[in-house]
């Protein structure tokens, strides 16, 4: 896939794919159609503007924000072990008011045999206190203004970007209402 094609690709799934939306910064002449949620994102935005919905006690609750990547056909383990790191690493190094806000992340390799995993390669699982902490770190395409949103992702966005051929984001709020089974 050419660079413009893929970034066009990442862009679209990003808006579409991730809950929340603002005014997007989508490539020339690309669709901005979104789907019904990510548009009740974007109303929502405009409702309560950038301060608020970014904010770390904007719609508490627990958060999962999941990243899945295909990596560019070629991509070393390396840069594979390096953008794993850069991505753990998030954890501590992004901060809030001077404070890690990232409650966890998790990743692993896609190892499930069924057949449906599209060539997805690698998922990452983060968790946020609050639907705000998650718009922060989000950033763009979300949240355009950098005084709204986390500096350390976006410079893990521009490293990583260059070796991943596609990505899928899905996130979803805990419900309090139905409680985590586990098996004794």
């Amino acid at each position: 896939m050419k660079r413009k094609a893929w970034i066009h690709a990442w862009v679209l799934a990003l808006a579409v794919m991730a809950a929340p939306a603002t005014t997007l910064a989508l490539p020339a002449g690309a669709s901005k159609a979104l789907d019904p949620a990510a548009q009740a994102r974007q109303d929502e935005l405009q409702q309560v503007g950038l301060v608020r919905f970014t904010g770390p006690d904007y719609k508490p609750g627990l958060v999962r924000h999941m990243v899945m990547f295909r990596y560019k056909p070629g991509t070393s383990e390396a840069i594979r072990r390096q953008i794993r790191e850069q991505f753990l690493a998030m954890q501590q190094s992004a901060r809030r008011h001077g404070r890690p806000y990232i409650l966890s992340i998790e990743t692993g390799l896609q190892n499930s045999g069924e057949g449906a995993d599209q060539g997805l390669q690698e998922a990452f699982l983060i968790t946020f206190r609050s639907e705000g902490d998650r718009n922060y770190y989000v950033g763009t395409p979300v949240i355009n203004s950098p005084a709204y949103y986390e500096p350390v992702h976006e410079r893990f966005k521009q490293f990583a970007f260059p070796h991943i051929q596609s990505a899928v984001v899905f996130d979803y709020t805990r419900s309090a209402a139905r409680p985590i089974i586990t098996v004794p």
